[in-house]
């Protein structure tokens, strides 16, 4: 694919692995509309200027991974530089030019786009997804609250040999809950999928603070942004995605990894 332009709409949140470190699953919109994921990617270990933004257009060398999954690329390297090249502003909250360029593809019903990521010649495994109806948005208390001793271990290795470097790099908190979206498809399907975007555990840990610790009104506050917010007031849809791992062995392989939460549109314009 080489330099390629790509429209971030996807963040999720930080995990560790012991081969890649730290790292973020990006995805995003090529111009045309299709979708593309990125990943690995360093995201908090780049430089300021590389850190990108949700609805941010970049430019990066990609090659396609070994991910069966065909909207799966990797950066060159690493190393591979990220140029930010331009943006898509929110325009009066009913975010017109970015609905442009999101919103080609809407799929409303899960039991098809289930189909559509097990059949072995389309393996979608990235969409737009607009629910019929919320039900509820839920939380739930991790039963591990902290990463796995056996991957922290790699991060103090590390240390041993760039010691300068690493020691200025603090591995991101394991969020502490489990957060979904409760939600009916056009054909009345009920569904509960988690949600892993980064602006959701950020989100978590603001409440948290402001709430000197407690995590009981953290999490309902988080509830009141997505279920009594976006839910009721805004135009919401999701975007879905799979993992590699569960995509051909779960019922159901797809998470939330992003919501796009524009005002409605009242009032189309005439001209």
């Amino acid at each position: 694919m080489a330099k390629t332009k790509v429209l971030i709409t996807v963040k999720t949140y930080p995990a560790i692995s012991k081969k890649h470190e730290e790292l973020v699953c990006t995805a995003g919109f090529l111009e045309d509309g299709s979708w593309v994921r990125i990943y690995p990617v360093q995201f908090r270990k780049k430089a300021y200027n590389e850190q990108y933004a949700k609805y941010d257009w970049i430019e990066v060398d990609l090659k396609k991974s070994n991910d069966f999954r065909p909207e799966s690329y990797s950066p060159i390297s690493h190393d591979t530089q990220i140029v930010k090249i331009g943006e898509i502003k929110p325009d009066g909250d009913t975010w017109e030019e970015r609905r442009k360029i999101v919103l080609k593809n809407v799929h409303t019903n899960l039991t098809q786009l289930i189909a559509e990521a097990k059949d072995r010649q389309k393996c979608t495994s990235l969409a737009v997804f607009k629910p019929s109806e919320i039900i509820d948005f839920t939380y739930e208390a991790e039963k591990v609250r902290e990463w796995p001793a056996d991957k922290l271990a790699q991060f103090q290795q590390l240390n041993l040999f760039e010691p300068e470097k690493n020691n200025e790099f603090k591995v991101v908190r394991k969020l502490p809950y489990k957060f979904s979206f409760k939600f009916k498809d056009d054909e009345g399907r009920e569904s509960t999928l988690m949600i892993e975007d980064w602006e959701t555990g950020q989100l978590f840990w603001n409440c948290l603070k402001r709430h000197d610790g407690n995590e009981k009104k953290a999490c309902e506050d988080v509830k009141k942004k997505y279920f009594d917010d976006f839910a009721k007031t805004k135009d919401l849809h999701f975007f879905l995605g799979t993992t590699k791992l569960h995509h051909f062995k779960s019922p159901n392989p797809f998470l939330i990894i992003g919501t796009f939460h524009p005002k409605p549109i009242t009032q189309f314009k005439l001209f």
